[in-house]
């Protein structure tokens, strides 16, 4: 029997993330997963009179792929799927697997040619630009034990998280949107961090589950060559394969002139990916009420409720601030008590402490008041 909760999270997918129309053609690819979702959102977009068209991947057979994989072939894939992709008007990905690190052992520079010359013209030229588009991870086994929580434990929080009241979370976002939009200059200070720049003039996004499954982010970016100082992210990061842990960057001007970590060989070949990879491309709060420790997963991590991320590499068309890279990696510092604190100063006024919003017309995204 179909679970109720998936039909939910399909209904929720197809109608509000995508607004899905009559006629429209949405790209489904699904890697590491069932057969579950992909029905019935196949379902959904067929009772909303529009076309499905569906990719299933299994991440072994990627993994193998991408073992022999060259500039050469990462140019002819892309010139393939670029022209399908231009002509959707609608995509969901969904990423499974029970081994979070079935690509671990692919060659780095296989794994740049991937990102610079697929990823890149695919996803972050046509998707993300022509599409309306949402990502999710999909629960399974190897996520539950991730997140240190039993299989049926993790799927009732996954779903809790996936399908709680975001038309709710994005009225709440006005405020924030608005003082983003109208700010100057940043300041955020935590354990190893005291970091400063400006958003002048970039703008902010609201993103309440439009992009993302889970979500609750609102971002901008800084003024390219204005960041200074210095950030230390105290959650795991999972990046090409690789757990990534204690990452401390140091800039001047904008540019990371030093990086540190528990890889730090690894994380400086990322961040020389090419020169836009050394610049911050997106300064986002974490506001989901449900997710409150990291998993090393991205898409959840990302939205924890008392976060920052403050991502080097590429930036978002919508917060536009002149940096274009191949990388676009996400990197959370999360500031509540438990996790040693934290504050966020906009034009010299403080406006989170400890991961709560602390201004009266803020208070509204605080957890209490989302759930």
């Amino acid at each position: 029997m179909q679970d109720n909760r998936i039909n939910l999270l399909a209904k929720n997918l197809v109608n509000y993330s995508c607004s899905l129309k009559k006629g429209e053609k949405i790209l489904i690819e699904a890697k590491g997963i069932d057969y579950m979702l992909v029905n019935a959102l196949i379902k959904e977009v067929y009772a909303v009179g529009a076309y499905p068209f569906v990719e299933i991947y299994d991440n072994r057979v990627s993994r193998e792929l991408l073992m022999g994989e060259t500039k050469e072939l990462a140019v002819l894939k892309a010139k393939y799927d670029a022209f399908r992709m231009a002509d959707m008007d609608a995509y969901i990905g969904i990423r499974g697997g029970e081994n979070c690190n079935e690509l671990s052992d692919v060659p780095e520079a296989n794994m740049k040619a991937e990102s610079e010359f697929y990823s890149h013209p695919v996803h972050h030229e046509i998707r993300v630009k022509k599409t309306k588009w949402v990502i999710l991870r999909y629960p399974n086994q190897g996520m539950a034990q991730q997140a240190g929580m039993s299989t049926d434990a993790f799927e009732e929080f996954y779903f809790n998280v996936c399908n709680l009241d975001y038309s709710k979370m994005d009225r709440a976002m006005d405020a924030l949107k608005k003082r983003l939009d109208s700010a100057d200059k940043v300041r955020i200070i935590a354990k190893d961090t005291d970091i400063s720049f400006s958003i002048k003039g970039i703008g902010s996004k609201k993103c309440s589950s439009e992009r993302n499954i889970p979500d609750g982010e609102i971002y901008t970016a800084p003024v390219k060559n204005s960041v200074n100082g210095v950030i230390t992210y105290n959650a795991p990061s999972v990046e090409q394969g690789v757990k990534h842990e204690n990452v401390s960057l140091t800039f001047k001007d904008g540019k990371i002139i030093k990086a540190t970590g528990s890889h730090t060989d690894k994380l400086n070949a990322i961040l020389d990916t090419d020169e836009g990879a050394r610049y911050i491309g997106e300064f986002s709060f974490g506001v989901n009420p449900y997710i409150v420790k990291p998993m090393g997963d991205i898409l959840f991590d990302e939205k924890i409720s008392g976060s920052i991320h403050f991502t080097p590499g590429c930036c978002y068309d919508d917060c536009y601030n002149g940096n274009i890279s191949a990388v676009h990696w996400d990197l959370v510092q999360i500031q509540t008590k438990e996790y040693g604190g934290g504050e966020i100063y906009l034009d010299g006024e403080l406006i989170r402490k400890d991961g709560i919003f602390v201004t009266d017309d803020l208070k509204c995204l605080n957890p209490e008041n989302l759930k």
